[in-house]
């Protein structure tokens, strides 16, 4: 049967933390794992690869994945910004793991990913990608449509020194670039990705569109139309969108209820009134805007919780990746801190392991399509 073991320990000596981690979470497994996830906040790469390479001595594992980390979650707990190691341990009987590390090759043709073993059935990627020289929107996207069916969970890691000190471990070896990741075929893992936003103000659709700038809405330049509609919102809500604006684009257009793909306002075109979008945006599609919302969040993610129960899930493990404008910085003390969706997932899934790590994008699907997320906290849960 599968077992799942979850562990947190912090200090500043890394190797010894990673070992007190990788003890803990093999502690009731009665067995080598099969799969070992861990993640590692550090302010030194050296030490994030000296973390990975201690818990693949301790474990033993048949395949171990992880990266560097601004912060880690597990075991019901979030740590930000200081030296923590978050271990995920598995045994997966029947479960085939393909482990893979995927780089981008360039030329005068353009540039390809390659490294992604040929599919093989019914499968989920597990996904771990430095940001700096992997370009996971891309990829993610291409997916859709070159690997249809396939899910892809996980996350964009953090390097403490940016861009080359991003560390990807994959089997006991460290990688700076690119991404590593396994396929799991037979696991029976579902996915979940929750929204850190709320709409606010009316839903309107797109009259003029420009690639990833939104030129009209609603038959009007689009920055006036945000602007007047900013202006009637209550001043609570004024207050929430002075914090940071993002546009829902809804995935289904024919819904009653639509389910949005939230995505960051990056600017404005003055002298067209034009919204600059983080993504490409299509005349015709509905939109509505978003604001950050600390008790949205917690709803979304507790009605996902909740559908997933309803819906027969029985979890006994979970990696979780939560964007790192969540934590304590949306929380705060009155709702959990950077503890909270780990304590979340934990409680509402009924007490498996849990381990994951503050993203810096996060990857999952929804409506059947993969994503590249921002404010989210994507999950992949393995049943008992």
């Amino acid at each position: 049967m599968t077992r799942f073991g979850d562990a947190l320990a912090s200090g500043a000596d890394l190797r010894a933390v990673a070992e007190q981690a990788a003890e803990q979470a093999i502690a009731g497994l009665d067995a080598a794992p099969d799969l070992v996830c861990v993640f590692v906040c550090a302010d030194d790469p050296d030490d994030v690869v000296a973390a990975g390479e201690q818990v693949a001595r301790t474990t033993g594992a048949r395949v171990l994945l992880g990266c560097s980390a601004g912060g880690v979650l597990g075991a019901g707990r979030g740590i930000e910004g200081a030296g923590a190691v978050s271990v995920l341990a598995a045994v997966l009987p029947g479960v085939r793991l393909r482990p893979f590390h995927l780089e981008v090759m360039r030329s005068d043709a353009g540039a390809a990913v390659v490294g992604l073993p040929e599919r093989d059935g019914d499968e989920v990627a597990l996904l771990l990608a430095d940001p700096y020289s992997f370009p996971a929107d891309g990829f993610v996207s291409q997916t859709n449509s070159a690997l249809p069916g396939l899910a892809v969970v996980g996350g964009l890691a953090h390097g403490p020194r940016g861009a080359g000190s991003t560390r990807l471990l994959l089997d006991g070896r460290a990688v700076g670039r690119g991404a590593v990741g396994v396929l799991l075929q037979g696991a029976g893992a579902r996915t979940l990705v929750s929204q850190g936003c709320r709409p606010v103000g009316p839903a309107m659709t797109v009259t003029g569109a420009r690639g990833n700038v939104v030129l009209e809405l609603a038959g009007s330049p689009a920055l006036q139309r945000i602007e007047d509609l900013l202006a009637d919102l209550p001043p609570a809500e004024q207050a929430l969108a002075s914090s940071g604006l993002s546009l829902g684009i809804a995935m289904d257009e024919y819904a009653e209820d639509h389910d949005f793909l939230v995505r960051a306002i990056l600017g404005a075109e003055r002298e067209t009134g034009g919204l600059v979008v983080g993504d490409l945006v299509e005349v015709g599609q509905t939109v509505r805007l978003q604001v950050r919302d600390a008790d949205a969040a917690d709803a979304d993610l507790r009605a996902h919780l909740a559908a997933y129960d309803r819906d027969g899930g029985q979890a006994g493990g979970a990696l979780l990746f939560s964007c790192n404008g969540r934590g304590a910085h949306l929380f705060g003390t009155a709702h959990g801190g950077a503890d909270h969706d780990a304590v979340l997932v934990r409680d509402g899934l009924r007490g498996p392991a849990v381990a994951g790590f503050f993203a810096g994008g996060e990857l999952g699907p929804v409506a059947g399509r993969n994503h590249l997320h921002g404010f989210t906290a994507s999950l992949l849960a393995f049943p008992r």
